[in-house]
Protein backbone atom coordinates (compact mmCIF):
# COMPACT_ATOMS: atom_id res chain seq x y z
CA UNK A 1 0.00 0.00 0.00
CA UNK A 2 1.31 3.50 -0.78
CA UNK A 3 2.07 5.90 2.03
CA UNK A 4 0.56 9.40 1.90
CA UNK A 5 3.04 12.07 3.03
CA UNK A 6 2.17 15.68 3.75
CA UNK A 7 4.50 18.41 2.47
CA UNK A 8 4.30 21.68 4.41
CA UNK A 9 5.36 25.17 3.37
CA UNK A 10 9.01 25.29 4.45
CA UNK A 11 10.88 28.11 6.16
CA UNK A 12 12.09 30.25 3.27
CA UNK A 13 14.60 32.16 5.39
CA UNK A 14 15.12 35.91 5.95
CA UNK A 15 12.60 35.85 8.80
CA UNK A 16 9.65 35.29 6.45
CA UNK A 17 6.55 33.87 8.15
CA UNK A 18 4.09 33.53 5.26
CA UNK A 19 3.88 33.28 1.49
CA UNK A 20 1.19 33.71 -1.15
CA UNK A 21 0.49 31.01 -3.71
CA UNK A 22 1.08 32.55 -7.14
CA UNK A 23 0.93 29.52 -9.42
CA UNK A 24 0.62 25.78 -8.96
CA UNK A 25 3.11 23.85 -11.10
CA UNK A 26 1.40 20.47 -10.62
CA UNK A 27 -2.16 19.17 -10.61
CA UNK A 28 -3.81 16.51 -8.47
CA UNK A 29 -2.95 13.20 -10.07
CA UNK A 30 0.42 14.32 -11.46
CA UNK A 31 3.51 12.24 -10.84
CA UNK A 32 6.33 14.28 -9.30
CA UNK A 33 9.99 13.50 -8.82
CA UNK A 34 12.05 14.20 -5.73
CA UNK A 35 12.96 17.92 -5.53
CA UNK A 36 10.71 18.84 -8.46
CA UNK A 37 9.25 22.38 -8.08
CA UNK A 38 5.55 22.06 -7.33
CA UNK A 39 4.39 25.61 -6.54
CA UNK A 40 5.51 29.20 -7.10
CA UNK A 41 4.99 31.45 -4.09
CA UNK A 42 5.49 35.14 -3.46
CA UNK A 43 7.00 36.27 -0.20
CA UNK A 44 7.54 39.78 1.07
CA UNK A 45 10.98 39.58 -0.53
CA UNK A 46 10.77 37.73 -3.84
CA UNK A 47 9.16 35.03 -5.98
CA UNK A 48 10.31 31.52 -5.05
CA UNK A 49 9.75 28.09 -6.59
CA UNK A 50 9.28 25.49 -3.85
CA UNK A 51 10.42 21.91 -4.59
CA UNK A 52 8.83 18.88 -2.99
CA UNK A 53 11.20 16.50 -1.16
CA UNK A 54 8.98 13.49 -1.96
CA UNK A 55 8.46 11.57 -5.16
CA UNK A 56 5.11 10.05 -6.03
CA UNK A 57 1.53 10.96 -6.95
CA UNK A 58 -0.01 14.27 -5.89
CA UNK A 59 -3.23 13.38 -4.07
CA UNK A 60 -4.29 16.78 -2.73
CA UNK A 61 -3.40 20.48 -2.89
CA UNK A 62 -4.09 22.95 -0.10
CA UNK A 63 -4.95 26.49 -1.14
CA UNK A 64 -5.94 28.15 -4.37
CA UNK A 65 -3.80 30.63 -6.26
CA UNK A 66 -3.85 33.92 -4.37
CA UNK A 67 -4.15 32.23 -0.95
CA UNK A 68 -1.68 33.33 1.73
CA UNK A 69 -0.32 30.50 3.88
CA UNK A 70 1.83 30.70 7.02
CA UNK A 71 5.08 28.75 7.19
CA UNK A 72 4.35 25.20 8.33
CA UNK A 73 0.93 24.98 6.69
CA UNK A 74 0.23 21.96 4.44
CA UNK A 75 0.94 22.57 0.75
CA UNK A 76 0.09 19.18 -0.75
CA UNK A 77 0.06 15.46 -0.09
CA UNK A 78 1.97 12.87 -2.08
CA UNK A 79 1.31 9.14 -2.28
CA UNK A 80 4.76 7.57 -2.04
CA UNK A 81 5.03 4.10 -3.55
CA UNK A 82 2.93 2.68 -6.38
CA UNK A 83 -0.59 1.52 -5.75
CA UNK A 84 -0.44 -1.10 -8.50
CA UNK A 85 3.22 -1.04 -9.45
CA UNK A 86 2.80 1.74 -12.04
CA UNK A 87 5.19 4.32 -10.52
CA UNK A 88 8.76 4.31 -11.85
CA UNK A 89 11.40 3.50 -9.31
CA UNK A 90 13.11 6.89 -9.55
CA UNK A 91 9.83 8.67 -8.79
CA UNK A 92 9.06 6.82 -5.61
CA UNK A 93 9.52 8.33 -2.19
CA UNK A 94 12.70 6.30 -1.62
CA UNK A 95 16.01 6.95 -3.27
CA UNK A 96 18.68 4.46 -4.16
CA UNK A 97 19.85 4.37 -0.56
CA UNK A 98 16.35 3.80 0.79
CA UNK A 99 15.83 7.33 2.06
CA UNK A 100 12.20 8.45 2.26
CA UNK A 101 12.93 11.90 0.79
CA UNK A 102 15.74 14.25 -0.13
CA UNK A 103 15.19 16.45 2.91
CA UNK A 104 15.65 19.54 0.72
CA UNK A 105 13.04 22.24 0.30
CA UNK A 106 14.84 25.07 -1.55
CA UNK A 107 15.52 25.34 -5.27
CA UNK A 108 19.10 24.52 -6.20
CA UNK A 109 19.70 22.00 -3.43
CA UNK A 110 18.34 18.88 -5.12
CA UNK A 111 19.69 15.38 -5.14
CA UNK A 112 20.81 15.60 -8.71
CA UNK A 113 18.20 13.17 -9.99
CA UNK A 114 16.84 14.11 -13.41
CA UNK A 115 13.44 15.82 -13.39
CA UNK A 116 10.69 13.47 -14.46
CA UNK A 117 7.98 14.20 -16.98
CA UNK A 118 4.64 14.99 -15.39
CA UNK A 119 1.97 12.46 -16.23
CA UNK A 120 -1.43 11.46 -15.00
CA UNK A 121 -2.25 8.26 -13.21
CA UNK A 122 -5.50 6.36 -13.12
CA UNK A 123 -8.15 7.66 -10.68
CA UNK A 124 -8.23 4.22 -9.11
CA UNK A 125 -4.59 4.60 -8.10
CA UNK A 126 -5.27 8.00 -6.57
CA UNK A 127 -8.22 6.66 -4.59
CA UNK A 128 -6.12 3.80 -3.31
CA UNK A 129 -3.36 6.21 -2.35
CA UNK A 130 -5.79 8.43 -0.49
CA UNK A 131 -7.13 5.47 1.47
CA UNK A 132 -4.87 5.68 4.53
CA UNK A 133 -5.41 9.42 4.73
CA UNK A 134 -9.15 8.92 4.64
CA UNK A 135 -8.96 6.51 7.56
CA UNK A 136 -7.08 9.16 9.59
CA UNK A 137 -9.46 11.99 8.73
CA UNK A 138 -12.68 10.00 9.13
CA UNK A 139 -14.94 11.35 11.90
CA UNK A 140 -18.39 9.91 12.69
CA UNK A 141 -21.50 12.05 12.23
CA UNK A 142 -23.84 12.54 15.19
CA UNK A 143 -27.55 13.16 15.27
CA UNK A 144 -28.81 16.69 14.49
CA UNK A 145 -28.49 19.10 17.39
CA UNK A 146 -31.74 20.68 18.65
CA UNK A 147 -30.42 24.18 18.03
CA UNK A 148 -32.48 26.78 16.16
CA UNK A 149 -29.59 27.72 13.88
CA UNK A 150 -26.46 26.16 12.40
CA UNK A 151 -23.67 25.38 14.86
CA UNK A 152 -20.12 25.82 13.56
CA UNK A 153 -18.09 22.65 13.74
CA UNK A 154 -15.26 23.01 16.26
CA UNK A 155 -11.69 22.50 15.11
CA UNK A 156 -10.03 19.72 17.04
CA UNK A 157 -6.33 19.19 17.43
CA UNK A 158 -6.89 15.44 17.25
CA UNK A 159 -8.20 15.68 13.68
CA UNK A 160 -5.17 16.08 11.48
CA UNK A 161 -3.58 14.73 8.35
CA UNK A 162 -4.53 15.00 4.70
CA UNK A 163 -8.18 14.98 3.64
CA UNK A 164 -9.35 12.21 1.32
CA UNK A 165 -10.58 14.48 -1.48
CA UNK A 166 -9.39 14.17 -5.08
CA UNK A 167 -11.65 16.56 -6.96
CA UNK A 168 -10.73 20.28 -6.82
CA UNK A 169 -14.44 21.00 -7.48
CA UNK A 170 -15.37 19.32 -4.21
CA UNK A 171 -12.80 21.38 -2.33
CA UNK A 172 -14.00 24.60 -3.94
CA UNK A 173 -17.63 23.81 -3.11
CA UNK A 174 -16.74 23.16 0.53
CA UNK A 175 -14.65 26.31 0.75
CA UNK A 176 -17.47 28.45 -0.70
CA UNK A 177 -19.78 27.26 2.10
CA UNK A 178 -17.15 27.40 4.90
CA UNK A 179 -17.34 23.66 5.35
CA UNK A 180 -14.51 21.79 7.08
CA UNK A 181 -13.86 18.65 5.04
CA UNK A 182 -12.08 17.03 8.00
CA UNK A 183 -15.45 16.76 9.77
CA UNK A 184 -17.04 14.65 7.00
CA UNK A 185 -17.08 10.94 6.40
CA UNK A 186 -16.69 10.06 2.74
CA UNK A 187 -19.10 7.65 1.09
CA UNK A 188 -16.74 6.84 -1.76
CA UNK A 189 -14.24 4.08 -2.10
CA UNK A 190 -11.81 3.94 0.86
CA UNK A 191 -13.61 6.86 2.51
CA UNK A 192 -13.18 9.25 -0.44
CA UNK A 193 -15.28 12.40 0.06
CA UNK A 194 -17.60 12.93 -2.92
CA UNK A 195 -19.59 15.92 -4.07
CA UNK A 196 -22.76 14.30 -2.74
CA UNK A 197 -21.22 14.19 0.75
CA UNK A 198 -20.47 17.90 0.64
CA UNK A 199 -23.93 18.79 -0.71
CA UNK A 200 -25.56 16.74 2.05
CA UNK A 201 -23.55 18.58 4.69
CA UNK A 202 -24.53 21.93 3.14
CA UNK A 203 -28.23 20.98 3.22
CA UNK A 204 -27.88 19.91 6.85
CA UNK A 205 -26.42 23.31 7.73
CA UNK A 206 -29.22 25.12 5.87
CA UNK A 207 -31.89 23.06 7.67
CA UNK A 208 -30.50 23.99 11.08
CA UNK A 209 -28.40 20.92 11.78
CA UNK A 210 -24.66 20.58 12.00
CA UNK A 211 -22.07 17.93 11.31
CA UNK A 212 -19.96 17.68 14.46
CA UNK A 213 -17.50 15.11 15.74
CA UNK A 214 -18.58 12.69 18.44
CA UNK A 215 -15.71 13.79 20.70
CA UNK A 216 -17.10 15.82 23.64
CA UNK A 217 -16.31 19.51 23.35
CA UNK A 218 -16.35 21.86 26.35
CA UNK A 219 -19.16 24.39 26.14
CA UNK A 220 -18.50 27.99 27.09
CA UNK A 221 -21.01 29.63 29.45
CA UNK A 222 -23.43 31.97 27.72
CA UNK A 223 -22.54 35.64 27.71
CA UNK A 224 -24.40 37.92 30.10
CA UNK A 225 -25.64 40.10 27.27
CA UNK A 226 -25.74 40.29 23.51
CA UNK A 227 -22.33 40.78 21.95
CA UNK A 228 -21.89 44.14 20.27
CA UNK A 229 -21.93 43.94 16.51
CA UNK A 230 -19.88 46.54 14.67
CA UNK A 231 -21.09 47.49 11.24
CA UNK A 232 -18.46 46.91 8.54
CA UNK A 233 -16.94 50.02 7.07
CA UNK A 234 -18.16 50.61 3.53
CA UNK A 235 -15.57 50.72 0.75
CA UNK A 236 -13.10 48.51 -1.07
CA UNK A 237 -10.94 46.32 1.17
CA UNK A 238 -7.42 45.54 -0.03
CA UNK A 239 -5.45 42.96 1.98
CA UNK A 240 -2.10 44.13 3.35
CA UNK A 241 0.03 41.21 2.28
CA UNK A 242 3.00 40.39 0.12
CA UNK A 243 5.26 43.32 -0.69
CA UNK A 244 2.62 45.89 0.35
CA UNK A 245 2.21 44.24 3.74
CA UNK A 246 5.98 43.99 4.31
CA UNK A 247 6.44 47.67 3.41
CA UNK A 248 3.61 48.67 5.76
CA UNK A 249 5.08 46.71 8.67
CA UNK A 250 8.58 48.06 8.14
CA UNK A 251 7.52 51.69 7.80
CA UNK A 252 5.30 51.47 10.87
CA UNK A 253 8.14 49.95 12.88
CA UNK A 254 10.50 52.69 11.72
CA UNK A 255 8.07 55.37 12.89
CA UNK A 256 7.62 53.65 16.26
CA UNK A 257 11.28 53.04 17.07
CA UNK A 258 13.36 55.72 15.32
CA UNK A 259 13.32 59.37 16.48
CA UNK A 260 14.05 60.82 13.06
CA UNK A 261 14.76 64.36 11.94
CA UNK A 262 15.12 65.87 8.48
CA UNK A 263 17.28 68.65 7.06
CA UNK A 264 17.44 69.81 3.44
CA UNK A 265 19.31 72.11 1.09
CA UNK A 266 19.07 73.29 -2.52
CA UNK A 267 22.12 72.65 -4.70
CA UNK A 268 23.22 73.80 -8.14
CA UNK A 269 23.60 70.57 -10.13
CA UNK A 270 24.67 72.24 -13.38
CA UNK A 271 28.32 71.15 -13.10
CA UNK A 272 27.30 67.59 -12.15
CA UNK A 273 25.10 67.32 -15.24
CA UNK A 274 27.90 68.70 -17.40
CA UNK A 275 30.37 66.17 -15.96
CA UNK A 276 27.93 63.34 -16.67
CA UNK A 277 27.47 64.54 -20.25
CA UNK A 278 31.24 64.59 -20.71
CA UNK A 279 31.57 61.03 -19.35
CA UNK A 280 28.84 59.65 -21.57
CA UNK A 281 30.01 61.60 -24.62
CA UNK A 282 33.58 60.28 -24.55
CA UNK A 283 34.53 58.12 -27.51
CA UNK A 284 37.41 55.91 -28.51
CA UNK A 285 39.34 53.81 -26.01
CA UNK A 286 38.13 55.93 -23.07
CA UNK A 287 34.48 55.24 -23.84
CA UNK A 288 32.53 53.09 -21.43
CA UNK A 289 28.96 52.32 -20.42
CA UNK A 290 26.63 55.24 -19.77
CA UNK A 291 26.71 56.61 -16.23
CA UNK A 292 23.39 57.61 -14.66
CA UNK A 293 22.75 60.51 -12.31
CA UNK A 294 21.77 57.99 -9.65
CA UNK A 295 25.15 56.26 -9.95
CA UNK A 296 26.97 59.59 -9.51
CA UNK A 297 24.85 60.44 -6.47
CA UNK A 298 25.52 56.98 -5.02
CA UNK A 299 29.27 57.50 -5.43
CA UNK A 300 28.94 60.88 -3.69
CA UNK A 301 27.09 59.14 -0.83
CA UNK A 302 29.87 56.61 -0.29
CA UNK A 303 32.44 59.43 -0.18
CA UNK A 304 30.29 61.34 2.34
CA UNK A 305 29.82 58.24 4.52
CA UNK A 306 33.59 57.80 4.65
CA UNK A 307 33.77 61.28 6.19
CA UNK A 308 30.72 60.84 8.42
CA UNK A 309 30.62 57.13 9.41
CA UNK A 310 28.07 57.84 12.16
CA UNK A 311 25.35 57.68 9.51
CA UNK A 312 26.40 54.22 8.34
CA UNK A 313 25.31 52.55 11.54
CA UNK A 314 22.43 50.91 13.36
CA UNK A 315 21.13 50.88 16.94
CA UNK A 316 21.13 47.72 19.06
CA UNK A 317 18.22 48.35 21.43
CA UNK A 318 18.85 45.31 23.64
CA UNK A 319 22.49 46.19 24.23
CA UNK A 320 21.80 49.95 24.11
CA UNK A 321 24.69 50.41 21.70
CA UNK A 322 25.31 52.17 18.40
CA UNK A 323 26.91 49.77 15.93
CA UNK A 324 29.04 51.48 13.26
CA UNK A 325 29.23 49.25 10.21
CA UNK A 326 32.50 48.81 8.27
CA UNK A 327 30.98 48.26 4.83
CA UNK A 328 28.50 50.44 2.93
CA UNK A 329 25.68 48.34 1.48
CA UNK A 330 23.80 51.02 -0.41
CA UNK A 331 20.09 50.52 -0.95
CA UNK A 332 18.13 52.47 -3.54
CA UNK A 333 14.36 52.80 -3.68
CA UNK A 334 12.76 51.32 -6.80
CA UNK A 335 9.07 51.43 -7.69
CA UNK A 336 7.81 48.28 -9.42
CA UNK A 337 4.45 46.77 -10.34
CA UNK A 338 4.67 44.71 -7.15
CA UNK A 339 5.25 47.84 -5.08
CA UNK A 340 8.20 49.63 -3.52
CA UNK A 341 11.38 47.58 -3.15
CA UNK A 342 14.87 48.56 -2.01
CA UNK A 343 17.60 46.51 -3.78
CA UNK A 344 21.04 46.69 -2.19
CA UNK A 345 24.41 47.37 -3.87
CA UNK A 346 26.91 45.39 -1.81
CA UNK A 347 30.23 46.95 -0.77
CA UNK A 348 29.46 50.20 -2.54
CA UNK A 349 32.39 51.88 -0.77
CA UNK A 350 34.83 49.86 -2.92
CA UNK A 351 33.11 50.59 -6.25
CA UNK A 352 33.48 53.49 -8.67
CA UNK A 353 30.58 55.26 -10.37
CA UNK A 354 30.72 52.94 -13.38
CA UNK A 355 30.61 49.78 -11.24
CA UNK A 356 27.81 51.17 -9.05
CA UNK A 357 25.83 52.14 -12.17
CA UNK A 358 26.18 48.65 -13.66
CA UNK A 359 24.98 47.01 -10.45
CA UNK A 360 22.07 49.44 -10.13
CA UNK A 361 21.07 48.59 -13.71
CA UNK A 362 21.21 44.85 -13.03
CA UNK A 363 19.20 45.09 -9.82
CA UNK A 364 16.64 47.42 -11.40
CA UNK A 365 16.01 44.95 -14.22
CA UNK A 366 15.69 42.09 -11.72
CA UNK A 367 13.21 44.18 -9.71
CA UNK A 368 11.17 44.95 -12.81
CA UNK A 369 10.87 41.26 -13.70
CA UNK A 370 10.31 40.14 -10.10
CA UNK A 371 13.52 38.08 -10.01
CA UNK A 372 15.20 39.74 -7.03
CA UNK A 373 16.35 37.27 -4.40
CA UNK A 374 15.80 37.87 -0.67
CA UNK A 375 19.55 38.39 -0.26
CA UNK A 376 19.45 41.26 -2.79
CA UNK A 377 16.71 43.00 -0.82
CA UNK A 378 18.19 42.83 2.67
CA UNK A 379 21.27 43.93 4.55
CA UNK A 380 21.34 47.60 3.49
CA UNK A 381 23.14 50.13 5.71
CA UNK A 382 22.15 53.39 3.96
CA UNK A 383 19.45 54.21 1.40
CA UNK A 384 19.37 56.62 -1.55
CA UNK A 385 15.84 57.66 -2.52
CA UNK A 386 15.49 59.39 -5.90
CA UNK A 387 11.88 60.59 -5.67
CA UNK A 388 12.61 63.21 -8.33
CA UNK A 389 11.57 60.63 -10.93
CA UNK A 390 7.99 61.25 -9.76
CA UNK A 391 8.27 64.94 -10.63
CA UNK A 392 8.47 66.27 -7.07
CA UNK A 393 11.04 68.58 -5.50
CA UNK A 394 11.17 67.50 -1.86
CA UNK A 395 10.09 64.92 0.66
CA UNK A 396 10.64 63.77 4.24
CA UNK A 397 11.23 60.04 3.69
CA UNK A 398 10.84 57.39 6.36
CA UNK A 399 14.09 55.68 7.30
CA UNK A 400 14.45 52.11 6.07
CA UNK A 401 14.62 50.30 9.44
CA UNK A 402 17.12 49.34 10.93
CA UNK A 403 19.29 51.81 9.05
CA UNK A 404 20.18 55.22 10.47
CA UNK A 405 19.74 57.59 7.52
CA UNK A 406 18.33 58.13 4.04
CA UNK A 407 19.26 60.71 1.42
CA UNK A 408 16.38 62.00 -0.70
CA UNK A 409 16.88 63.58 -4.11
CA UNK A 410 14.25 65.72 -5.84
CA UNK A 411 13.89 66.53 -9.52
CA UNK A 412 16.61 68.54 -11.28
CA UNK A 413 14.93 71.53 -12.94
CA UNK A 414 16.01 74.90 -14.37
CA UNK A 415 15.61 77.69 -11.81
CA UNK A 416 16.89 81.23 -11.35
CA UNK A 417 20.11 81.07 -9.31
CA UNK A 418 22.80 83.52 -8.31
CA UNK A 419 25.98 82.22 -9.95
CA UNK A 420 29.24 84.13 -9.56
CA UNK A 421 27.39 87.23 -8.44
CA UNK A 422 24.94 87.26 -11.33
CA UNK A 423 21.43 85.93 -11.77
CA UNK A 424 21.38 82.93 -14.12
CA UNK A 425 19.25 79.93 -14.99
CA UNK A 426 20.86 76.86 -13.45
CA UNK A 427 19.96 73.19 -12.94
CA UNK A 428 18.81 73.07 -9.30
CA UNK A 429 18.02 70.05 -7.10
CA UNK A 430 16.74 69.78 -3.54
CA UNK A 431 18.52 67.29 -1.28
CA UNK A 432 17.06 66.05 2.01
CA UNK A 433 18.60 63.91 4.72
CA UNK A 434 16.43 62.04 7.21
CA UNK A 435 18.51 60.62 10.05
CA UNK A 436 18.18 58.78 13.35
CA UNK A 437 18.83 61.39 16.02
CA UNK A 438 20.14 58.67 18.36
CA UNK A 439 23.26 58.06 16.27
CA UNK A 440 24.30 61.68 15.77
CA UNK A 441 23.37 65.30 16.34
CA UNK A 442 22.37 67.94 13.83
CA UNK A 443 25.97 69.05 13.29
CA UNK A 444 26.99 65.69 11.89
CA UNK A 445 23.86 65.40 9.73
CA UNK A 446 24.30 68.95 8.45
CA UNK A 447 27.97 68.30 7.67
CA UNK A 448 27.07 65.17 5.69
CA UNK A 449 24.40 66.95 3.68
CA UNK A 450 26.60 69.97 3.04
CA UNK A 451 29.40 67.74 1.72
CA UNK A 452 26.96 65.98 -0.61
CA UNK A 453 25.69 69.36 -1.89
CA UNK A 454 29.27 70.59 -2.41
CA UNK A 455 30.10 67.51 -4.49
CA UNK A 456 26.94 68.04 -6.56
CA UNK A 457 27.93 71.64 -7.22
CA UNK A 458 31.65 70.89 -7.69
CA UNK A 459 32.14 67.27 -8.79
CA UNK A 460 35.90 67.81 -8.89
CA UNK A 461 35.87 67.51 -5.09
CA UNK A 462 35.47 63.77 -5.57
CA UNK A 463 38.98 63.62 -7.05
CA UNK A 464 40.27 63.80 -3.49
CA UNK A 465 38.80 60.37 -2.74
CA UNK A 466 39.78 58.59 -5.99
Amino acid sequence: MPQVLEFKLPDLGEGLTEAEIVRWLVEVGDVVAIDQPVVEVETAKAMVEVPCPYGGVVTARFGEEGTELPVGSPLLTVAVGSAEGDLPGDLSGKGADGAESSGNVLVGYGTGAPAARRRRVRPEAISAAAGPAAEQARVPVTAPAPAPGPIPAPVLDEVSGPVAVVSPLVRRLARQHDLDLRQLTGSGRDGLILRADVESAIKAAVNGTAVVPSVPVPVSPPASGPAPVSAPVAGERIPLRGVRGAVADKLARSRREIPDATCWVDADATELMAARAAMNGAGGPTAGPKVSVLALLARICTAALARFPELNSTVDLEAREIVRLPAVHLGFAAQTERGLVVPVVRDAQSRNAESIGAEIGRLTEAARTGKLTPAELTGGTFTLNNYGVFGVDGSTPIINHPEAAMLGVGRIVPKPWVHRGELAVRQVVQLSLTFDHRVCDGGTAGGFLRYVADCVEQPALLLRTL
